[in-house]
């Protein structure tokens, strides 16, 4: 069985293939002058071949990174390997539109393009470059990284108040005190809580507690420095992380916190519920195994603050010597 031939005035099957493939096409010359573009390049780009083959490709395409591709292209003619660029490396080589709607996050198409060296007795005599539109995978990854990205955030959050749950307070409390016990320096954490919180829940219900709750976070978030780790400990107590804090430094702070709670009310749905709270604080010291000792020892002022009447700041004396 004998295969037809194709008329001499057809392009050949070479040449359709070209022009039909789904990805850009073009070859270049040592001196960048295009010598192929295909239909993908002309569609995308609205330059047609008359218009480039024979010119230089950045006498058309000024904004393409000269330094960066003619590097790229002379790798290939004299490694006479293939070089490869991905679109998370550099996101496109030409602003070609996309057909991904505006929430997908990029404005132009994303690519990946691959550099072949084309032979002739083992010279390179050209660079064929394709460009491949891999905008759906980029906006497919840049969605699950973010998704990821919110999941480990949330596991980071304490659920009602936003905040920074126990589990990461503790976990950048340990890394803190490693951080104190090869360098030194100061450290401190305040723990506190709302006073007679089981008499808020009781007399206003949970849900205003819920609320109190709320303001309270947002309170104290908005006047601790950025460096600084508040988290919600459990149920109405908190936790602040005071790094490079001397405990004086740590006692001021306190106050501020137990003003910044205590000298406005909340208002819940009309409902004016006056709010204290009692602190304790704690610095890291020579002898401290680990950054419970911390946690114990501030735990230990608080409930003596408690125990003092509460609505104020302490610190155990053995924690000043």
């Amino acid at each position: 069985m004998t295969t037809p031939e194709l008329p001499l005035s057809t392009p050949s099957l070479s040449d359709l293939v070209v022009e039909r493939v789904g990805f850009g096409l073009f070859v270049l010359d040592r001196d960048m002058n295009v010598l192929m573009w295909n239909r993908f390049m002309q569609d995308h780009s609205g330059v047609s071949a008359e218009d480039v083959i024979g010119r230089p490709i950045f006498e058309r395409f000024p904004d393409l990174p000269r330094a960066w591709l003619a590097r790229k292209v002379e790798s290939v003619f004299q490694l006479g390997s293939f070089a490869f660029s991905s679109w998370e490396q550099r996101p496109y080589l030409f602003r070609f539109d996309h057909d991904r709607p505006i929430t997908g996050g990029v404005d132009y198409m994303q690519q990946d393009c691959t550099f072949m060296p084309l032979m002739r007795e083992r010279e390179v005599i050209a660079v064929c470059v394709t460009v491949s539109d891999v905008t759906h995978v980029s906006v497919m990854q840049r969605e699950r990284e973010d998704a990821v990205a919110k999941l480990r955030e949330y596991a980071d959050r304490d659920g009602l108040t936003g905040i920074a749950n126990r589990r990461f307070f503790e976990s950048r409390l340990m890394e803190e005190f490693s951080r104190w016990q090869r360098y030194g320096g100061d450290l401190s954490v305040l723990l506190f809580d709302l006073d007679h919180f089981k008499k808020i829940n009781d007399e206003f219900g949970h849900v205003a507690g819920d609320t109190v709750l709320r303001s309270m976070a947002q309170r104290v978030a908005d006047v601790v420095r950025k460096q600084d780790v508040f988290g919600r400990f459990g149920g109405e107590e908190f936790a602040l992380l005071l790094p490079c804090t001397p405990l004086d430094d740590a006692l001021h702070v306190a106050e501020k916190i137990r003003h910044t709670i205590g000298d406005t009310p909340v208002d819940v749905q009309g409902v004016v519920v006056p709010v204290t709270a009692s602190v304790g604080a704690a610095a890291a010291r020579p002898g401290s195994s680990d950054y419970e000792v911390m946690i114990n020892e501030a735990d230990a002022a608080l409930y003596s603050a408690k125990r003092q009447g509460r609505n104020r700041s302490v610190v155990l004396l053995h924690e000043l010597s």
